[in-house]
């Protein structure tokens, strides 16, 4: 999930919202695809695989170059033992590192092209293209027996006069329900493009579909689009939606609009699309086991305007997640949990930034989807902006804030490092199966070393989140130079 564009975005003091409905328009191409898994698996040894964006690393010297970490999973979780280290200087990958690239600013797998591995798309929003300094390109990198080879292809701007940072947001899923794994690229622009699996080696794909989003593309000092895009069943029909994370304006500081757009059997709907709670980030999980899936949004920052029309113009409270539960006509009713919510670990402090990102994902095996809360401007033990995760388990009655919780952080007993200053644990946070026991494991980025950034394995025990059997993979692990600030954790696919 994408922490280097919401970094930028609380930085934003104001920006214009323009009205407008959906709109949606279609155009064709040509091929075949599979669909995505729960896991990313770009070897196909049925271990779940995790890629680790940094888009502010070197590259040959070259600054904010931008490079992509594969950690590949086995029955010990993932480390760097296991790498594959990517950028646009690689053989077979597009292009060429160039410095403010950021290539992996976003990524998004899904089995592209059919052939049984997970493939990864790639985002590179400050590619010059042409004559536009910041045009942006997607790469598709296909997976294969070794894992990500590097070999791939470039999936061209449609409309490269409309918009900047191509590929600036990037989600996969199967909106069609057809078996095959389909892609969303944002900009930006307020229009997405839709394109149907599978692409062939050329990087066409048989259908390019364009949806318009009542979101404004931003202002001269801060051009953003949508700023997260994620993919899952909301409404139990066996095909993907995509819930949208968007930025608009309603007074003199921005706020934060979330959209959720069904599948259907024509691929994603603009004629039932539903506003929902605010979020800057968001996961989908079915938490109560009622085969639909739930929507989790973190607002770890609020974004001027609380979603009942409170404005503030700071970091005023300690952050909260809206949980939407899903049904079979969509989202429903939504619950708001925060640190201060029933038996939640800690308490709701200023700045803490508590759903700045999450993860969904079945720790313990009853059937219940979990979330993973990164708080990585946590306090701990005077410590400042150490950071903390927060596990939280689902039940039949939907996330469970009475009892059961974790609170993981360095200073927990057996996980690597130590609480440092800025060390920003839970930047990002995945939960995803990476030991091949049929639990999600947590993957935890943190900005450790004065923002080298690294990556934390938590594995299951089959009923909690354990620090035994660890693992912490830093930059060097990954073969990651530590000139600037690369932040190797701060952006995991999704």
């Amino acid at each position: 999930m994408y922490a280097p564009h919401r970094l930028a975005l609380a930085t934003a003091t104001a920006a214009a919202l323009t009205g407008g409905l959906f709109t949606f328009a279609a155009a064709s191409a040509s091929a075949a695809d599979s669909v995505k898994v729960a896991h990313a698996d770009f070897n196909g040894d049925g271990y779940g695989d995790i890629v680790a964006g940094t888009p502010g690393s070197y590259v040959g010297g070259l600054k904010k170059a931008g490079q992509v970490a594969v950690l590949y999973g086995g029955a010990s979780g993932v480390s760097g033992a296991r790498h594959t280290t990517l950028s646009q200087n690689s053989a077979g990958v597009p292009g060429t590192s160039e410095a403010n690239d950021g290539f992996g600013y976003a990524q998004a797998y899904g089995d592209f092209n059919g052939d049984g591995y997970d493939d990864l798309a790639v985002g590179t929003p400050g590619e010059k293209v042409g004559s536009d300094a910041n045009g942006g390109t997607v790469a598709l990198l296909w997976g294969s027996k070794s894992g990500l080879t590097g070999k791939g292809v470039t999936l061209a701007d449609p409309a490269p006069s409309s918009h900047d940072k191509w590929g600036q947001t990037l989600a996969s899923g199967d909106f069609d329900g057809d078996g095959r794994a389909d892609l969303v690229v944002g900009s930006t622009a307020a229009t997405l493009y839709v394109y149907r699996g599978g692409f062939t080696a050329s990087g066409t794909a048989p259908t390019r579909s364009t949806f318009k989003l009542p979101i404004h593309p931003g202002t001269a000092d801060y051009s953003f689009g949508p700023v997260h895009l994620v993919a899952g069943d909301v409404n139990g029909d066996g095909r993907s939606d995509l819930v949208v994370n968007g930025w608009e304006t309603k007074t003199a500081y921005g706020f934060n609009t979330n959209y959720w757009l069904p599948g259907t059997a024509s691929g994603l709907s603009a004629s039932s699309v539903k506003t929902l709670r605010s979020g800057i980030v968001t996961g989908i999980g079915d938490i109560n086991g009622d085969g639909y899936g739930d929507i989790v949004s973190g607002v770890g920052w609020d974004a001027g305007t609380l979603d009942d029309g409170t404005t503030i113009p700071d970091a005023s409270t300690g952050g909260r997640v809206n949980i939407t539960y899903g049904s079979a006509s969509g989202p429903a009713s939504t619950a708001v949990v925060n640190q201060d919510t029933g038996n939640v670990p800690g308490g709701s402090e200023k700045g803490d930034e508590f759903g700045w990102d999450l993860d969904l994902g079945d720790v313990n095996g009853d059937g219940y989807q979990d979330i993973a809360i990164g708080s990585p401007f946590e306090n701990l033990g005077g410590v400042t902006d150490t950071g903390q995760v927060t596990v939280l388990y689902g039940s039949p009655s939907g996330v469970n804030t009475t009892s059961g919780g974790q609170a993981l952080a360095q200073s927990t007993a057996g996980v690597p490092g130590s609480d440092e200053k800025n060390d920003h644990f839970g930047m990002d946070v995945k939960l995803d199966d990476v030991n091949g026991d049929g639990r999600a494991d947590l993957v935890v980025g943190s900005d450790e070393n004065s923002g080298n950034g690294s990556v934390t394995y938590l594995p299951s025990t089959g009923t909690k989140i354990t620090a035994t059997g660890s693992h912490l993979t830093n930059v060097g692990d990954a073969g990651i130079s530590t000139s600037g600030t690369p932040e190797l954790g701060a952006s995991f696919a999704n």
